[in-house]
């Protein structure tokens, strides 16, 4: 493989892998819609100067067609995420954007070798669960009514008793949000069209990736974002729910060599892999942990507020992808700190997510239980 392109490849993962490609030799070509939201101000100045850019949008089959030209491979970043109701959307670009590659592969006959698709922990919705009394399980989302009461734990289904969460192995899915929803179908789509065309394609479930690049205008880039800039305009982190609910976290510089390794091994082929962080790590953990980066004595509060559609507890197993000799090695202290000196050093460090939290309050995607 010589000319790979990187959709998506000006946000915060696709420009990461296109740096680790160039490095390992690869000429890089990479489209971007350059959404307003995320890239304000054009071309981030982060990226290398050896890349090809296109502007564009994976959902216009001419702009697709215009990047696949002489593409020997593609890692296929490019994606909308949002906690807004914006359902349609998330379709139309994260499962229509993955099927309209290898429509215009197969349209114009073009011999791509490989397809590397972003899809997403999201697929397994609440994930699994252990009840002592009933076994394991794989619960839908919990019931709004449920939230409302300020009653946060994953309940049996049978006895309404608790349950322990358990790791998130690729072998069952459950998505109960349009987004998750969306990243499923996509998997589907790309592994029936994949094997019909002859291409090899794999799935990527990542965990909540964070790193340096990771847009802080945009509302959905997660966690650290969040937190860092409350914390660096003197604003304690809120934590969502009781703030006990656990996560893992992967630096993206993991996720890009994760990238690399599927691409280049033939063993990832047709399949669907977690790339999964060290560890897991509760709400209320991290944010103590930022803000002992930032080196503040803010108190995280926790006021009750919830969001509609979030999961309670989702720690992937990276077991499968260790076999192919991928580990993440950044610990979430150094790619936190990371993150948090990258924040620092941009011009602007306006707190963009109070406008978004009240754009959630709005549609009722962010609310307030009775009694927490």
């Amino acid at each position: 493989m010589n000319l790979v392109l990187v959709t998506g490849g000006a946000g915060f993962i696709g420009s990461h892998t296109a740096d680790l490609l160039l490095a390992r030799g690869y000429r890089v070509r990479i489209l971007d819609n350059l959404q307003p939201r995320v890239h304000p101000h054009g071309w981030p100045a982060y990226l290398a100067a050896d890349l090809e850019r296109m502007q564009g949008d994976v959902r216009a089959r001419a702009d697709v067609a215009r990047a696949l030209e002489g593409v020997d491979a593609v890692v296929h970043l490019a994606a909308y995420q949002d906690y807004m109701p914006d359902f349609s959307t998330f379709f139309h670009v994260n499962t229509v954007g993955a099927a309209l590659l290898y429509e215009v592969i197969a349209e114009r006959n073009l011999p791509v070798r490989k397809i590397v698709l972003a899809s997403s922990q999201a697929v397994y919705g609440e994930g699994k669960y252990l009840c002592a009394e009933h076994g394991t399980c794989w619960p839908g989302a919990r019931p709004a009514a449920q939230l409302e009461r300020g009653d946060w734990e994953v309940r049996c289904p049978v006895c309404g008793g608790p349950m322990r969460p358990m790791p998130l192995t690729e072998d069952t899915v459950n998505p109960h949000t349009a987004y998750g929803v969306s990243k499923y179908a996509a998997e589907l789509a790309s592994f029936s069209l994949g094997r019909r065309l002859g291409i090899p394609t794999v799935n990527l479930r990542y965990s909540i990736v964070q790193g340096p690049r990771n847009s802080f205008y945009n509302a959905y880039s997660g966690i650290c974002r969040i937190f860092t800039l409350r914390l660096l305009h003197g604003q304690a982190p809120v934590c969502y729910e009781d703030g006990q609910q656990q996560r893992d976290y992967v630096s993206v510089a993991d996720v890009a060599r994760a990238n690399l390794l599927v691409l280049e091994d033939a063993r990832a082929d047709f399949r669907a892999f977690n790339v999964a962080g060290q560890k897991a790590t509760t709400v209320l953990e991290y944010a103590r942990l930022l803000a002992r980066i930032t080196q503040t004595d803010l108190e995280p509060q926790v006021t009750g507020e919830y969001r509609l559609g979030d999961t309670r507890h989702t720690v992937s197993s990276g077991a499968a992808l260790a076999e192919l000799g991928w580990r993440p090695e950044i610990a979430l202290e150094d790619f936190v700190a990371e993150y948090v000196a990258w924040v620092r050093a941009q011009p602007e460090e306006e707190d963009f997510y109070t406008a978004a939290e009240r754009a959630m309050r709005q549609a009722r995607v962010l609310r307030r239980a009775r009694r927490s």
